[in-house]
């Protein structure tokens, strides 16, 4: 007897059912909880705190508050951060570099429940000039970074309340 393809796929439906994907709830739960984690961890770290809105010489290449957030423009920031942690020599910052990495793939996996198309961020040509920053000031770039960056997470969890953007 010949089934055909109605037959194999018969034969699949019961692996098929058990298969649940993720809701896309408890993904945006687990993203407010990672920010909340890192942004715990710099203050744990955090030696100064700097305004949001000073300006620091040499060091405008981090980025500061964004009013609104789309998920791309959440992964890019992202991705500029963790370009600066890792060039940072500090021991304190592994761990935060290695949860921002986490966070950009619960964002991504966001972005694709929506259909989002998030253009990959691996090389990122506007911190040509790390190097030189850091030989010139290390603490201050990982003061203000440390800085920015919580007060950008902290912006980006209000947005997460709100369904962001592509």
């Amino acid at each position: 007897m010949r089934c055909g393809r109605l037959c194999q796929f018969l034969w699949l439906w019961p692996y098929l059912s058990y298969v649940q994907a993720v809701p896309i709830r408890k993904v945006q739960d687990d993203t407010k909880t990672l920010i909340k984690t890192i942004v715990t961890r710099i203050s744990d770290i955090s030696h100064t705190s700097v305004s949001s809105k000073q300006r620091v010489t040499g060091l405008d290449f981090i980025p500061g508050l964004h009013p609104v957030l789309s998920l791309s423009k959440m992964d890019q920031t992202l991705a500029v951060y963790q370009q600066i942690l890792t060039s940072l020599p500090s021991q304190n910052v592994m761990q935060i570099s290695n949860d921002l990495e986490n966070l950009r793939d619960l964002l991504r996996l966001l972005a694709s429940s929506k259909s989002c198309p998030l253009p990959q961020t691996s090389g990122l040509e506007t911190l040509e000039s790390l190097d030189g920053v850091l030989e010139a000031s290390l603490y201050s770039t990982e003061v203000v970074a440390l800085s920015r960056l919580q007060g950008s997470l902290q912006g980006m969890l209000r947005q997460l309340d709100f369904s962001p953007r592509c």
